[in-house]
């Protein structure tokens, strides 16, 4: 019954039958297959040893010993954490890329309707303002205040100089997980070796 339905056309395409609230065994094979191979996959991938938790312990533990920094930075500049990360993206947007609330949203990656709270309560502040692009006046771009960037340049500063102190350690805590990912690869072509070895 569903192989017919679902062959005579789009009215029956399986988005269409899911927006329905119904599931067509189709679509559950499918998920089946997909899960059970990425069960596979982690299966095969190398077993954790004690080191490796601790190193990925200390390289979490590097970085939020960074982000509390950084809140404090910015709380006692009297913005929210977000703000800061909001304007830093503003401010840091690659070139060819326009400062919307779309590409922000992205950069910071949280919803639209997030950024456009972080927005308003930026422009109520002082920080930023909307304006008008000058090629196409329905497109709405965000730009710092002199405010906002003076406050954002006194709190990069301050981010830059920690991270030029902290730097050394974030990366003395990377470099193990980024060795033990290397690992992993080459024992996969040694092992592929061997069987080509042997099937000769």
């Amino acid at each position: 019954m569903w192989r017919g339905r679902l062959a005579r056309g789009s009215a029956c395409s399986i988005s269409h039958v899911r927006q329905r609230g119904q599931t067509p065994p189709s679509y559950i094979a499918l998920r089946y297959n997909v899960i059970r191979r990425q069960q596979r996959n982690i299966h095969r991938m190398k077993k954790l040893t004690l080191s490796d938790y601790q190193a990925l312990a200390e390289f979490r533990y590097q970085i939020r010993k960074f982000l509390h920094f950084s809140e404090q930075a910015v709380r006692n500049a009297g913005l929210e954490h977000a703000q800061y990360q909001l304007m830093l993206a503003i401010k840091g947007m690659p070139s060819g890329i326009r400062p919307r609330i779309r590409e922000l949203a992205n950069r910071m990656q949280i919803r639209h309707h997030s950024a456009v709270e972080l927005i308003n309560r930026l422009e109520a502040g002082g920080y930023v303002r909307r304006r008008r692009a000058a090629d196409d006046r329905r497109e709405v771009l965000l730009v710092l205040t002199s405010s906002g960037e003076r406050t954002l340049e006194e709190l990069a500063l301050h981010h830059h100089e920690e991270l030029r102190s902290a730097g050394p350690t974030l990366v003395a805590a990377l470099q193990p997980l980024m060795k033990a990912g290397d690992a992993t690869p080459q024992r996969r072509v040694a092992s592929a070796g061997e069987i080509a070895t042997k099937q000769k």
